[in-house]
């Protein structure tokens, strides 16, 4: 059966730890990690009623969005909510694993499931992010180019948007003395060598490097690999914050507004005057003001999302419709990506349901 880690390798996998917010606390919450996987409950939040609802479907696993553990603990007494769930669910040994802002900056990730919702199409990441991209340059004998790629691509490497596979190459000639302790590929210890290389170029999330290496030294045939790794200010244009697209069709506000509710099952919409078609639209699911700068750089009509303050709603300046639906309900569709990311790794291995219990602490008086 799959363990815990398991099925924390597969979610970071396709949300890498790396790409969550230097303020989140994604990953492992609590829990044996070579526990076997009994069932696994998906939340948006995870809650006690949410861990009494997994201990009665028989999960020892919860997989939400938001983790539980946000800030510091200094006690565990059950005072609060937080530590109550954490008491519950140790003493029930159900593991709590959250996927948070690293699943909000991957191009297939919250934002992508929102978009979705919309109808939005030609998508792009609205705010990508920088530093997170390197250059791995390595020199190989031509009989052994296609192995070293191979072995780069399988490592992760050589991904440029939707293109995979990707490498500059160059003919050049390599020259070395082996020692007189070394066994050398080709040549002899103590004799000058010369001979054919190219010189090979790949694209390299950062997170991956040792990964890469690992698999770059074990491709390529001489003892001592040449490499360099160069760090990139690129925009990553798979990672980072918010999306933006465009509706199939021009709407009026009004219309728009109609077609939030509906697609997101909401009954307020929070919103600014705005008398022009929508038709380029910006969101970020969660709480977004700080890309409102952003959308209206990208020229957007329109921009969805939630826990806009008073103030935050005159960043709009006239320029776009500025929509709050509401945090939850932003994300209400999270547990979805869960699913299908789970279901796709281990199938029916165990048993997999997206939580009954209702987690938002709002409600609406309409």
């Amino acid at each position: 059966m799959p363990t815990v880690q398991d099925l924390a390798r597969a979610l970071e996998a396709a949300a890498p730890l790396a790409y969550q917010e230097s303020y989140d606390n994604a990953g492992l919450q609590c829990g044996n990690p070579q526990q076997e996987i009994t069932g696994v409950l998906i939340a948006l939040d995870c809650t006690p009623a949410v861990v009494d609802e997994a201990i009665r479907r028989g999960c020892n696993v919860v997989v939400a969005h938001h983790p539980i553990i946000f800030k510091p603990l200094k006690r565990l007494t059950g005072a609060n909510e937080v530590e109550q769930t954490l008491l519950k669910a140790i003493k029930n040994d159900v593991a709590l694993y959250a996927a948070h802002t690293n699943l909000d900056n991957v191009r297939h990730g919250v934002n992508r499931k929102l978009a979705d919702k919309l109808g939005l199409q030609h998508l792009r990441i609205l705010d990508p992010k920088t530093g997170t991209l390197a250059k791995l340059i390595t020199y190989v004998p031509a009989t052994h180019t296609e192995a070293v790629l191979q072995a780069l691509y399988t490592a992760g490497a050589g991904q440029i948007g939707d293109y995979s596979d990707c490498s500059f190459r160059m003919e050049g000639i390599g020259t070395f003395t082996p020692g007189t302790d070394t066994n050398p590929f080709q040549g002899r210890p103590g004799q000058p060598e010369t001979t054919p290389e190219q010189r090979v170029e790949v694209l390299l999330p950062l997170h991956l490097q040792r990964a890469a290496l690992r698999a770059l030294r074990q491709a390529h045939p001489y003892e001592e690999v040449a490499y360099e790794i160069i760090r990139l200010e690129n925009e990553h244009q798979e990672v980072g914050s918010g999306m933006v697209g465009e509706l199939p069709d021009a709407l009026s506000p009004q219309e728009f507004r109609q077609r939030l509710k509906t697609a997101l099952g909401v009954p307020v919409v929070k919103h600014t005057d705005f008398d022009r078609p929508i038709k380029k639209v910006a969101i970020c699911g969660g709480a977004g003001s700080f890309l409102i700068n952003k959308a209206r750089a990208a020229g957007a009509d329109a921009y969805v999302t939630g826990d806009l303050k008073y103030h935050e709603y005159f960043g709009a300046e006239g320029q776009l419709l500025l929509c709050d639906v509401g945090h939850f309900e932003s994300e209400q569709f999270t547990g979805e990506i869960f699913r299908d990311l789970l279901t796709e790794k281990f199938g029916s291995t165990f048993a997999l349901f997206i939580a009954e219990t209702y987690t938002n602490p709002v409600r609406y008086d309409c």
